[in-house]
């Protein structure tokens, strides 16, 4: 039965890491708008600080690869890219009220332990000189383990980082081979002991699937060494088909990729094993053991998400992006910088910010925003409890969804969906398709050819 849901729902569809998604947003938003946004921020909610930076370097890139990023042309480059970094916290941060304080930062690229660490001492050190630090602030780290040293876990530790998230992707060297992925440096086993020895509190362990060379077999065996390895947090990304976006793609394309049917069973090998073995599931492609923060605010239904994934909402607050390509989440606008690097380090070093679009919400988007983070998330929606917290009434929020029960008429069918009493409820077997279910709450969606990747 679940194959047959599967690729009955298989369709292009937004991810929904923002609303609406960043197609949607305009060359015409600038560096005013954004600056305009940042102080509005300091009066709306959440009032915590959420930082991401970004690191648009590799030391190689994997085929499979759909984020902004590029082999660094040497360490002049890195370091005036960095200090251009640096000079946009020293910016953005006089915009933001002393009094509220940063309760998550996270590393993202490109690979961010891939670069000089003295850039990286630089960054922290000029963060906590601006901003006030939460004692117990979630400071995460994306990390290629090809790269990582046990002096380079020591040394993150002595920064404050207290999560790092290793993205090994496989852990057979014929399928890493194959995407032009390098493995650890380390046995990934004493990686894990020697990050739990410097007193990191969570260890996150990312797998993709859907590559070339991955057989079930293969695939199974992937999987129960990262069970034996019994990482806080794990996500099995699907790979995603894009190769008008990234032209390596194609590469893959020679070397044989998995069909949907075969896809979907390694999709269910990692979902059943990861299930029995103590995980929860998280969205759609996320795990977590129960004791987890994940697991807990999805029980309490207060699980979110952002660009850099899921969250909770204690943790995660309006998100300002520093570096190329760098995506802002305030509460009523998204701004993005300059994705090419070179042209963001000069932008920064001329007007101090780096804008390249943005979009600004009506209040009737971040309604849906709302509406659609709580069927991503948490696979619940209470129509009543939203209405409420925006004022308005229950029939206002349904015409502003465009809600109609003839949307989830096929869900409902499948035993997907329940909406009684204006809660809708998303089944186990939902949250597998919890993006198509999310399609439904969005009354503005648009899916055009080489618009979106499959959503499963």
């Amino acid at each position: 039965m679940r194959k047959n849901l599967l690729l009955k729902y298989n369709t292009p569809g937004p991810r929904y890491t923002s609303y609406p998604p960043a197609n949607f947003f305009l060359t015409s938003y600038n560096s005013e708008d954004y600056t305009k946004a940042v102080f509005a921020s300091n009066s709306e909610l959440p009032r915590n600080i959420s930082i991401y930076i970004h690191v648009p370097f590799c030391r190689s890139l994997c085929h499979f690869c759909g984020c902004n990023t590029g082999i660094a042309q040497g360490r002049d480059h890195i370091g005036r890219y960095m200090n251009a970094v640096v000079r946009e916290i020293e910016q953005v941060s006089t915009l933001i009220d002393s009094d509220r304080l940063v309760t998550q930062v996270h590393w993202g690229g490109g690979t961010p332990n891939s670069i000089p660490f003295e850039y990286i001492t630089a960054v922290m050190n000029k963060l906590r000189a601006v901003f006030s630090f939460h004692p117990d602030a979630e400071i995460a780290m994306e990390c290629s383990p090809a790269y990582l040293s046990a002096d380079d876990i020591s040394k993150l530790a002595g920064m404050g980082f207290n999560r790092l998230s290793l993205g090994v992707q496989d852990f057979h060297k014929e399928v890493l081979d194959a995407v032009n992925r390098l493995p650890s440096r380390i046995p990934v086993d004493e990686l894990f002991s020697i990050i739990r020895k410097e007193g990191f509190k969570s260890i996150n362990l990312d797998l993709m699937y859907g590559l070339p060379k991955q057989t079930p077999e293969i695939f199974t065996e992937s999987i129960q060494q990262a069970i034996e390895l019994s990482p806080d947090r794990l996500v099995t990304f699907s790979y995603a088909h894009v190769p008008w976006f990234n032209k390596a793609m194609l590469k893959l394309e020679e070397m044989g990729l998995p069909g949907t049917e075969e896809k979907f069973a390694l999709f269910g090998i990692a979902y059943d094993m990861l299930t029995s073995g103590g995980y929860d599931p998280i969205g759609l492609d996320h795990y977590a053991k129960p004791t987890d923060s994940l697991s807990v605010a999805l029980r309490e239904h207060k699980l979110h998400r952002n660009f850099q994934g899921y969250c909770t909402r204690e943790t995660t607050g309006q998100v300002y992006a520093f570096g190329a390509s760098g995506i802002s989440q305030l509460w009523n606008s998204y701004s993005q910088n300059i994705k090419d690097y070179q042209q963001y380090i000069s932008a920064i070093e001329n007007r101090g910010l780096a804008v390249e679009r943005g979009y600004k919400l009506s209040k009737d988007e971040t309604i849906c925003r709302e509406a659609i983070n709580s069927a991503m998330c948490n696979g619940y929606l209470d129509f009543n409890e939203l209405a409420t917290n925006f004022d308005i009434t229950t029939e206002e929020l349904k015409s502003i969804l465009k809600f109609s029960p003839d949307k989830f008429a096929e869900f409902i069918n499948d035993d997907l969906v329940t909406i009684e009493n204006d809660l809708l409820k998303i089944s186990k077997e939902g949250m597998l398709v919890v993006r198509n279910i999310a399609m439904a709450l969005d009354p503005n969606l648009q899916v055009q050819q080489n618009m979106y990747s499959k959503t499963i």
